[in-house]
């Protein structure tokens, strides 16, 4: 699922393509919005909130995706086909662009003042610009016997984190998933720090933790299950935390992050 800062370029791209453009063309094809047509209305502005991204419209009126594992945003010249086989299921158009939502796990259309129905129940936004560091940590206090792997993919605590921030993050601090976030004494630097590597990779394609931007080097623990740790040399574990259906990927290093 693209995580936090990969949702903030994507606002972005439909910031640049869309802001302040009159739409000519509105096509939602999903059941509920189906008889919906935003033609003849200017798009405000996008923004992303978490992994949520809201395109603000004239009228009172937001449109809420949420790309989930599969979907994404393609901007291109307006009246360019789409390619085959792409599952659309929005598209957004002015006379120059046209933004097409492909497979976007969450397609709705509600009035802005009521954007909190959606996206209210969402922690801290590690990328917004009223990102609130000890509003976190609070939220993550909250429940002190829960697994700090699990708790930092809780979007309620702190929005925009995914698997490949959470095992960069625990393997930086050397912290075993499983360890209860009661145990954990410097929970502020924990959380600064996934906030700090989200906003190093916000503008450029791409995850790097390393420092070295080629891809076989970028990362310290995710996506090298079984290969030495770039440290000790222990082989990197790969597991799943969390229960059905909610279970997510974990990758850790037993050197470095001792249980």
């Amino acid at each position: 699922m693209p995580e936090g800062d990969a949702v903030y370029r994507t606002a972005a791209r439909l910031r640049g393509a869309l802001d302040g453009r009159v739409l000519v063309r509105s096509d939602f094809r999903v059941p509920r919005h189906a008889t919906a047509d935003l033609s003849g209305r200017a798009v405000i502005t996008t923004r992303s909130r978490g992994k949520h991204l809201l395109t603000r419209v004239e009228g009172d009126l937001t449109v809420h995706t949420h790309l989930r594992m599969e979907g994404s945003w393609l901007v291109m010249p307006a009246g360019r086909r789409t390619r085959p086989g792409d599952q659309v299921r929005l598209i957004l158009a002015n006379e120059e662009w046209q933004a097409v939502g492909v497979r976007l796990g969450m397609v709705d259309l509600v009035r802005t003042a009521d954007e909190a129905q959606l996206v209210g129940h969402l922690g801290p936004d590690l990328l917004g610009p009223d990102w609130d560091l000890e509003e976190a940590v609070r939220r993550l206090r909250a429940a002190p016997g829960r697994t700090i792997g699990e708790a930092l993919l809780d979007q309620r605590n702190l929005a925009g984190i995914g698997t490949i921030y959470r095992a960069e993050t625990l393997f930086l601090r050397g912290i075993w998933p499983w360890k209860t976030v009661g145990e954990i004494e410097d929970l502020e630097g924990v959380v600064s720090l996934a906030q700090r590597l989200l906003e190093a990779n916000k503008g450029h394609a791409g995850t790097v933790t390393t420092g070295d931007r080629r891809p076989a080097n970028a990362t310290w623990v995710y996506g090298r299950a079984g290969r030495p740790c770039r440290r000790c040399g222990t082989r990197i574990s790969r597991g799943g935390m969390g229960t059905q259906p909610q279970e997510r990927l974990i990758l850790w290093c037993a050197g470095c992050q001792p249980g």
